[in-house]
């Protein structure tokens, strides 16, 4: 009896909420005599199936398959998930600041967040988390162990830890706090006039952490730039906006947005001009950068504000609302528009499934690693044009002006790095040998020949050739985790870049510039029409309203996770 009341509730809860949907737009007698099929299954279930049903179970996996048929993105958030969602956008949790990933069967510290408890508390790279709160965490996923770090602010956690070159574990008891994700992890100098700047993900603080970032490459003497948004899942309208416009004049259109509702249908304005706006630039992507990176590039594209360099985008130019449940910790994500770039192309690729990649650059044969972008397929995709002139191709994703293809790692480092060793033997010889400088700049012999020596240890079968050729790759590889064990995440990315064809390309072409468009020229493709990075004034009579985003809606609702 109590469950089947606790059934109706669940029930009664459905039915009025679609009746206050069907009270703002249109209900129709398909839609309740369905409803009513969906009650009489529900019924059998609860009082047939060979094991008892939790209602709520049955309810919550009823609504995760409706959602499921619409598209990869629209989902019925339970408490849990639209927990998760609001830390990802606000960029914060509470915890004790440590990037984990699984090595040798146990979670295992890649870097201490700088300034967080892990941090102070002294834990490394590569020290192996073997029990919290006295669980082993043998076997432990990355989400399982991010499951025990966490949790309310103030609060204590115990840790053990078992570091390499040493015997004993070593225990720690760290108090949880507030835990500030950065978007921007790092902005450096690559030489005397071309600045570096990371954006990984647009969270709540994206657009003020690039604007600091810009800030202290202009006082270190920054005149040219490399933004590099390869691997960017996306995240806020609001803040590609923000970012977009540091690099654009005063009513230039970044996206708009088209939807079935009319309240969808939105464009979006930069602002104010930047001292940014002059330097030459070049933008990296790849087939991982999506949504809010895809709004980025595709506005730096069409208005011949910047060079694309890479892989061409995922093509994930969909708006996801998210809609709270009144009464209910939880929520609605719903696909409600699609995003387009300023000549009017749909950033959305069309995809069979979720799990479809955006490969299509790669359909030239030619063995160069760097070719222009127009596809082999070309003919078949729509055509637009940027402000001056260049055309440009739609079909989805956001193609590169250059495409540079990334070396895959060489056999050997292949398989050093994805058992983690360069990490592994780092840590070992920090815990002996104070750490250097100098390990950031070149290898010393004695360093190399004592991780020759540890990786046999290790059995990891050396060909001499083989090693001989993959000399210098290794030898970068110990060089970035000695420098993220002695300087940070920063350190360690500089070292890492080195090695990136994508970004010594991008350094090549900006130094041989010394305007926005000069970068087009130097990389063979003509100049874009003089005038073409100014604002268009047909777009300018609209006037910027910051606050009129309304795709975003105050955080949640112009998601693009």
């Amino acid at each position: 009896m109590i469950r089947r009341r606790i059934l109706l509730v669940a029930l009664l809860a459905i039915l009025f909420a679609i009746g206050w949907w069907a009270g703002r737009g249109r209900a129709t007698t398909s839609l309740y005599s369905n409803l009513d099929l969906f009650v009489e299954v529900i019924h059998k279930v609860e009082e047939n199936y060979v094991d008892p049903v939790e209602p709520k179970r049955l309810i919550d996996g009823a609504l995760k398959g409706m959602l499921k048929g619409l598209d990869p993105y629209s989902q019925y958030l339970d408490h849990k998930a639209y927990d998760a969602l609001q830390d990802v956008t606000q960029g914060k949790f509470s915890g004790i600041g440590v990037v984990v990933g699984v090595r040798d069967n146990y979670p295992t510290v890649i870097s201490p967040i700088e300034g967080s408890p892990a941090w102070e508390a002294g834990l490394r790279s590569g020290d192996a988390i073997v029990r919290v709160e006295g669980r082993s965490t043998q076997g432990f996923t990355i989400e399982d162990v991010a499951g025990l770090l966490r949790g309310p602010e103030g609060s204590p956690v115990r840790l053990s830890v078992r570091r390499e070159g040493e015997g004993d574990e070593r225990d720690f008891t760290l108090t949880r706090r507030e835990i500030a994700t950065p978007s921007v992890p790092y902005a450096f100098m690559e030489d005397d006039q071309v600045g570096y700047v990371r954006v990984a993900s647009f969270s709540e603080k994206t657009g003020a952490e690039l604007r600091a970032a810009l800030a202290r490459l202009r006082a270190a003497g920054a005149r040219r730039l490399v933004l590099d948004m390869r691997r960017n899942p996306g995240g806020l309208l609001d803040q590609a906006v923000d970012v977009a416009e540091q690099f654009l004049p005063h009513g230039a259109l970044i996206v708009s947005t088209r939807g079935r509702v009319r309240a969808q249908e939105n464009k979006f304005f930069s602002s104010e001009p930047h001292p940014e706006t002059r330097w030459p630039m070049v933008v990296l992507v790849d087939e991982g950068s999506a949504s809010a990176a895809e709004i980025v590039a595709g506005a730096l594209q069409d208005l011949d504000r910047a060079l694309l360099m890479g892989r061409t985008t995922f093509g994930k130019g969909s708006v996801q609302s998210v809609f709270p449940l009144r009464g209910r910790e939880a929520a609605l994500k719903l696909t409600t528009a699609l995003y387009y770039t300023p000549s009017g192309r749909s950033i959305h690729r069309a995809r069979r499934d979720s799990l479809e990649r955006a490969d299509d650059d790669d359909s030239d044969n030619d063995s160069t690693p760097e070719d222009h972008a127009a596809p082999a397929d070309s003919a078949r995709q729509p055509a637009f044009h940027t402000r001056g002139g260049r055309i440009v191709y739609g079909g989805g994703g956001i193609r590169p002006d250059v495409v540079v293809s990334d070396d895959s790692l060489p056999p050997l480092t292949q398989r050093i790095e994805q058992r983690g060793l360069p990490m592994r033997f780092a840590s070992r010889w920090g815990a002996s040998h104070p750490a250097s400088r100098a390990a950031l700049r070149t290898l010393p012999g004695p360093v190399w020949e004592g991780f020759l020596a540890y990786i046999r240890a290790e059995s990891v079968s050396v060909d001499r050739e083989r090693l001989r050729s993959e000399r210098s790759t290794l030898e970068r590889a110990v060089r970035r985790e000695l420098a993220r064990r002695a300087a940070g995440d920063s350190a360690a990315a500089r070292v890492a870049l080195e090695g990136e064809p994508q970004v010594q390309r991008a350094i090549q072409l900006l130094a041989r510039s010394r305007a926005p468009h000069d970068v087009f020229e130097v990389a063979g493709l003509g100049a874009p029409q003089r005038g073409s990075d100014r604002g268009d004034p047909a777009d300018a009579r609209r006037p910027h309203n910051p606050s009129d985003r309304s795709g975003a809606d105050k955080r949640s609702r112009g998601s693009t996770n």
